[in-house]
């Protein structure tokens, strides 16, 4: 049996795959806000200084480095991984157009 599913909000996605990383509700709220700003910025970091100013503002944090302590969750969870000097999303995360999913009994 095969499935393809499409989901269309980076939430949707993240949280699907969610039960892999164990993320809080609000960490998945978090890393959602940071992947859509790197969808749009295109910084090869996703947690470059600039991509956390920009989340902080959209998540009503009065300072950006209030999101190091969640960037080290992420990490410690393996939802983030450390490529040099760049945080990159785990690989199950970082494709999110289109899914197949094969049951095998």
């Amino acid at each position: 049996m095969k499935l393809t599913l499409k989901l269309k909000t980076t939430f949707k996605y993240l949280q699907f795959w969610n039960s892999l990383f164990n993320l809080t509700s609000k960490e998945l709220n978090i890393l959602t806000v940071l992947v859509d700003i790197n969808e749009k910025t295109q910084d090869p970091n996703l947690c470059s200084n600039s991509n956390k100013k920009l989340a902080a503002k959209e998540l009503n944090f009065k300072d950006p480095n209030t999101l190091n302590n969640y960037v080290k969750k992420f990490k410690d969870k393996g939802a983030l991984k450390l490529k040099g000097d760049n945080y990159i999303l785990h690989n199950l995360l970082s494709n999110k157009d289109e899914m197949e999913v094969r049951i095998i009994r």
